[in-house]
């Protein structure tokens, strides 16, 4: 290029650093929450070298930002308050109002941390219309993944305060905990949700952290490889599917299946819910159809009310009287459908279920609310629907196309994008929901649970920071003979993490769904893990804030006696009933079932077949409903064994 053109193009740039804007990180802006008596960071980026003069509490600082164009200024430790404003200028001005201190946590993991109040709308209702606390604010992380390197910034997002209307953004469990913490204290929490459904741990470490795990290392690198990455980005083209024909006869036939003018001729009967496969339908992936009519009284003619559909493995497309009322494309969410005002009639109402199922059981997912709310009566929907199939997928279509990684499920990936330049900011502690993703390896949990804490608290600079967690709940079918479990090993990995400084778990084992893996009751894990911040973080030693914890086991002839801590006021089963959910073993460890009962505070197990006992388990399965050993403030006990 010629020097005639390389000098304008110079001066032009040279013109942009010196009249560069401040810019601030995401974090910082209008509504946030500082952390209340710790020094805090301001920090963002300007032109090199440029002079940036910040106003805050009747005081100035200056500060200049350097060769990368980057600056940071210290506030002062402050005490619990606010609004407080704080002003910018430099090239331009930056006005912040609306700042409150108080605590800030990080709450982090996958799906079940991030589900938000609208999912527990139904459930929580009171909850919802009583949110009315200005001094508890969300900022919620979008979802960015990226495992090739870091970003010096997050994803773009803003505070919020609680409110009836904002709430329903919120993560349930960590609103819940936030409420605690405000309603018990009286000062301002800030949370912090930076959470990805059906992600890894290791996806949530950062490359430093992984140190220890040569495995996850070697994809971390394959990651920083452009050869690599754009051999993904083909593969991701080639597989790009084309556009198809639909087959589907409940679309293309002459009149469409949800229509209400259409006879349904051939359709056979099935009972909702249900999966197909279980009711005679063998290895069919494809689309099947559901038309049910119900007979409504004249005082739901013209009225609005909501569907409940349960859950729906894949995806739906729910009609009303031959209109679209609603429709998912996945299997997770609650089917709740609004059905407008002046739909509904009296007499005969016709509703059509397009069911799509790509893998796996299809249909309707048990023991879920499957009904017509009206504002004065509800209509059972469950029972015999008529069924037929609308098209087949045929698998071959499927056999050559190459998988491709998830990003976000690559080790680093979520940590570069959700965390890193998060660490910036002065925190109280952290809170993690997080597991499901790695119940395939559960017993390698016990080593990344402690190096993600390890690894956040450096990145923090925090050697102590607190840091609290849910034990996982129990999921899937019972299983009525002791058998392993990867859940439970997991599990186990998470008790074991106790071991390490600063921490609590709140166990959960009473709090799931076996047909769910995200149970609705996030109320009582937020109360669980306030009780674990309040005594460790808090300072209110004599609060029983967790149940009973496995400590020792001492045979005693054919019986062996079991210790625990965390017994508060002492051991009780929680429902009056026998202790359930013991097995025994001995030398074998062939376990079987086993009476257990409570003396002086410990628990004695047995089983008269087992004449030389050695090993005890508790609650060890995927989904231990119904086991029932708690301490007497109704805090349950944690699953375990002795025979690690």
């Amino acid at each position: 290029m010629p020097a005639r053109r390389i000098l304008p193009l110079l001066f032009c740039f040279s013109i942009l650093l010196t009249h560069a804007q401040i810019k601030l990180p995401v974090l910082i802006s209008n509504g946030m929450v500082l952390q209340r008596d710790l020094p805090v960071k301001l920090w963002g980026h300007a032109a090199i070298g440029e002079k940036i003069s910040i106003k805050f509490n009747g005081r100035s600082y200056n500060t200049n930002a350097d060769n990368a164009g980057f600056w940071s200024v210290m506030l002062p430790v402050m005490q619990a308050g606010g609004p407080y404003t704080i002003d910018l200028e430099a090239s331009n001005k930056i006005h912040l109002e609306n700042i409150l201190f108080g605590d800030v946590w990080f709450c982090s993991g996958q799906s079940n941390m991030v589900l938000n109040m609208e999912r527990v709308k139904e459930k929580y209702p009171e909850e919802i219309a009583t949110a009315n606390y200005s001094e508890i604010r969300n900022f919620f992380i979008p979802t960015l993944a990226d495992a090739t390197k870091l970003h010096d910034d997050l994803p773009p997002g803003k505070w919020q305060e609680a409110s009836p209307k904002n709430v329903l953004e919120f993560g349930a469990a960590a609103y819940f905990f936030a409420k605690q913490l405000y309603q018990q204290y009286h000062i301002p929490i800030g949370i912090i949700n930076s959470s990805v459904g059906g992600t890894p741990i290791e996806a949530w470490i950062s490359e430093d952290g992984l140190a220890g795990f040569p495995d996850y290392l070697k994809v971390a690198a394959r990651y920083k490889d452009t050869a690599y990455t754009n051999h993904l980005a083909n593969l991701s083209a080639a597989n790009r599917p084309a556009p198809r024909k639909e087959t589907d006869k409940g679309l293309t036939e002459p009149v469409k299946w949800f229509d209400t003018t259409y006879i349904p001729n051939g359709w056979r009967n099935m009972l909702v819910p249900g999966y197909w496969a279980d009711q005679g339908i063998k290895g069919l992936n494809g689309v099947v159809w559901y038309r049910k009519t119900i007979h409504l009284p004249s005082s739901a003619t013209g009225k609005a009310a909501k569907l409940f559909m349960g859950r729906i493995v894949d995806a739906d497309q729910v009609y009303v009287n031959g209109r679209l009322v609603g429709n998912i494309t996945y299997q997770y969410p609650p089917r709740r459908y609004e059905i407008p005002a002046g739909l509904l009639k009296e007499g005969d109402n016709l509703i059509v279920v397009r069911v799509v199922n790509t893998a796996g059981k299809g249909g309707f997912v048990p023991d879920k609310p499957y009904n017509i709310s009206l504002p004065d009566q509800q209509i059972d929907l469950k029972g015999v629907w008529q069924y037929k199939v609308g098209d087949v997928f045929v698998p071959s279509e499927n056999n050559n196309v190459t998988p491709i990684p998830s990003m976000q499920n690559q080790p680093t990936s979520l940590y570069n994008t959700m965390v890193a330049a998060a660490s910036n900011y002065p925190v109280k502690g952290v809170l993690w929901y997080q597991g499901e993703a790695n119940t395939n390896k559960a017993f390698e949990y016990r080593k990344l649970l402690p190096a993600l804490i390890n690894d956040w608290r450096k990145k923090w600079h925090n050697q102590v920071l607190p840091f609290l967690y849910v034990q996982l709940p129990g999921f899937m079918e019972m299983q009525y003979v002791p058998a392993e479990s990867q859940w439970a090993i997991l599990r186990e990995s998470q008790l074991q993490t106790l071991t390490v400084p600063n921490t609590a778990m709140a166990v959960a084992i009473d709090l799931g769904e076996w047909n769910d893996i995200h149970p609705l009751h996030k109320k009582e894990v937020g109360i669980r893990l306030a009780l674990g911040a309040r005594k460790l973080v808090y300072g209110e030693n004599a609060l029983v804030a967790c149940g009973p914890i496995y400590q020792s086991a001492v045979t005693e002839g054919n019986k062996i006696r079991i210790q625990f801590s965390n017994t508060g006021s002492g051991l009780i089963a929680k429902d009056g009933e026998p202790l359930t959910y013991f097995a025994i073993a001995g030398a074998d460890k062939k376990f079987v079932w086993a009476k257990a009962s409570i003396e002086n505070n410990t628990v004695v197990v047995w089983n008269e077949l087992i004449g030389q006992p050695q090993y005890v388990r508790y609650a060890w399965a995927d989904n231990p409903d119904g086991a029932n050993l708690s301490n007497k403030e109704g805090l349950p006990a944690s699953p375990f064994r002795t025979d690690q």
